[in-house]
């Protein structure tokens, strides 16, 4: 199985190199990253599940992709799933696993959110970090939760080199305005050797 997707993925690129990287990789995306053992969004939607206290209150999955994240938070009990992300391949084939209410295509910086408190819950996989989404984007979505909500996400092992990752949490969790409620690093791409930490934070 060919992992030159996955060599190129984690490289500084402006956002119509990224949208333009996932439209191509679509086809090939699950079989890839399934091959190397792909675990993070098993491990997220379990986490987000043990701290949400109603599952059918809706949930946004941001940066969808292929939607491998929304089956799983599927199987982990979550029954009302929007979708968003940048790639209109990759929200193709999310809506042939049908496990979304709604899948919506947006551009990079986009705040997904309508009003703040649309969504009782978050989910990011593998969405703000190296060769992602910037690490802005964790105030954009922790901002638009109501107080009390829950926001899942992962950081991979590159994301993790870069110390102003974790320290965005921490800025959060410090000055009170969220909460830590869990914190596990596993794996992630076995297949190459990488790991993730898995968070879940709540809005204070």
């Amino acid at each position: 199985m060919s992992t030159d997707f996955l060599s190129k993925v984690y490289q500084a690129r402006n956002p119509d190199e990224t949208r333009a990287l996932y439209d191509e990789w679509s086809g090939s995306y699950d079989a890839e990253i399934a091959a190397n053992g792909y675990v993070t969004p098993t491990r997220c939607a379990a986490a987000l599940a043990q701290f949400c206290d109603d599952l059918t209150a809706p949930i946004l999955d941001f940066g969808c992709g292929t939607g491998l994240s929304g089956a799983a938070l599927s199987k982990n009990g979550f029954t009302q799933i929007d979708g968003v992300d940048v790639s209109p391949d990759m929200l193709k084939t999310a809506q042939a696993k049908k496990a979304y209410r709604n899948l919506r295509l947006v551009t990079a910086g986009e705040d997904p959110i309508k009003t703040p408190g649309d969504y009782s819950a978050i989910s990011a996989v593998g969405v703000i970090g190296a060769g992602a989404a910037p690490v802005s984007t964790f105030d954009l979505l922790i901002n638009g939760l109501a107080q009390g909500g829950k926001m899942v996400l992962s950081f991979n092992d590159h994301t993790l080199e870069d110390p102003d990752y974790e320290g965005r949490i921490t800025a959060w969790t410090d000055c009170g305005a969220a909460r830590l409620l869990f914190r596990e690093h596993g794996p992630h791409l076995p297949g190459i050797n990488m790991s993730s930490t898995v968070y879940v934070i709540e809005k204070a």
